[in-house]
C-alpha cells in the first residue's frame, strides 16, 4: 500500500493501543454513565472512576466559584487530577459551558469537549459535541409564576436551583428533583427574601440535566472517532482535523464558496500533515456563494 492510499484509509485502522488499560476519570456528577458504555467496548479500556476530589472546586454553573481559564483548560486540570489521584498515565475529563447559539444568538446552547491524555505516548485528543441546551433563569413572585418556569424548563427530569433576592445571592438550593421539594424550597427561599423575590434557574450538573448528558455521550464519541483515527506514518491515535480549507463549489454556478471543501489533517505526535478532500459533500449550497447571494 502506499502512502497516498494508507492516508485515505487512516480511519480504518483498529485502535488496540488501549486493550486493558485503565483510563482515569474524574467526576462527581455520573458522567461515567454516558462515557464508559461508548470507549470500553470499542477501545478494550477499563474506566476508572475517580471521584475523592470535589470537582466543584474548579468551578460552579451557580457562579459561587469561577472557572479559570479556557474550557478545554479546565477539562485538562480535571484529567491531570484524576490520573495524579488514581496514578495512572491515561486518563480523561469533560467541561461544559454553557451560552447563546453561534448562529442568530436566541437560542440556549452548550458545548461539551472531553480530552484524553496519554502520557505514555506524550499526547492530548479533544471531542466536542454541541447542540441546544436546556438552560435558563427566572426571578418569580409566587408559586404560580415558579411551576410554570420549572414546567417550561423540562422538570423534573431536569433539576432546579433555587435561592432568595437574585442570581448572586450564596443562600442556594441545589438538585431539586421533586414538585413536593421544589414548592417546599421555594417557600423557604420566599421567606429569606427581603425584596419578596425568588431566583430560580435550571441546574447544568451532568447529572440534573439529561439533555447536556447527551451532548456528553455525543463529545464521547467523537472522541472515540479521534482516538481510532490513526497516523497513517506513526500509528499515533488522534490523527484529525485540525484546520479547513474553504472553496466548495457552488451548486448554482460552481464558484468558490466559503463553504469549506477540504480539512487539514495533522498527528498529534510527528506532526504528519495531510490535506483531504470532502467525499460527503460535492456541492455548496448558493447562499454561501458571494456570487448567488452578495
Amino acid at each position: 500500500m502506499t502512502q497516498e492510499e494508507n492516508i485515505k484509509t487512516h480511519e480504518e485502522v483498529p485502535c488496540s493501543l488501549y486493550a486493558g488499560q485503565r483510563v482515569a476519570l474524574l467526576t462527581r456528577h455520573g458522567k461515567e454513565h454516558a462515557i464508559a458504555p461508548l470507549l470500553e467496548p470499542e477501545l478494550g479500556c477499563r474506566i476508572e472512576h475517580v471521584s475523592n476530589y470535589d470537582t466543584d472546586l474548579l468551578g460552579t454553573f451557580t457562579r459561587e466559584i469561577a472557572r479559570e481559564g479556557t474550557q478545554v483548560g479546565a477539562a485538562r486540570r480535571k484529567a491531570r487530577l484524576g490520573m495524579e489521584l488514581a496514578r495512572l498515565q491515561v486518563g480523561l475529563a469533560s467541561e461544559g459551558s454553557f451560552g447563546p447559539d453561534p448562529m442568530a444568538g436566541m437560542i440556549p446552547w452548550n458545548v461539551e469537549c472531553l480530552i484524553w491524555i496519554d502520557d505514555s505516548l506524550g499526547i492530548e485528543i479533544v471531542g466536542f459535541a454541541q447542540g441546544m441546551a436546556r438552560f435558563g433563569n427566572a426571578l418569580v413572585k409566587d408559586w404560580k409564576e415558579a411551576e410554570t418556569f420549572a414546567r417550561q424548563s423540562g422538570f423534573p427530569e431536569h433539576y432546579m436551583v433555587v435561592r432568595p433576592e437574585g442570581e448572586e445571592d450564596l443562600r442556594i438550593c441545589k438538585g431539586i428533583s421533586a414538585w413536593e421539594e421544589l414548592e417546599e424550597m421555594f417557600q423557604k427561599a420566599l421567606e429569606l427574601s427581603a425584596n419578596d423575590r425568588v431566583f430560580l434557574e435550571v441546574d447544568l450538573r451532568a447529572h440534573a440535566n439529561p439533555t447536556r448528558m447527551e451532548k456528553i455521550r455525543q463529545a464521547a464519541g467523537d472522541l472515540l472517532k479521534k482516538i481510532q483515527s490513526r497516523c497513517p506514518v506513526c500509528l499515533t491515535p488522534g490523527f484529525s482535523m485540525v484546520d479547513r480549507l474553504e472553496g466548495l463549489p457552488c451548486g448554482d454556478c460552481g464558484s468558490p464558496t466559503r463553504e469549506y471543501r477540504a480539512g487539514i489533517y495533522c498527528c498529534r505526535k510527528c506532526a504528519h500533515r495531510s490535506v483531504q478532500e470532502r467525499t460527503e459533500r460535492q456541492y455548496a449550497d448558493p447562499q454561501y456563494c458571494d456570487d448567488c447571494n452578495p
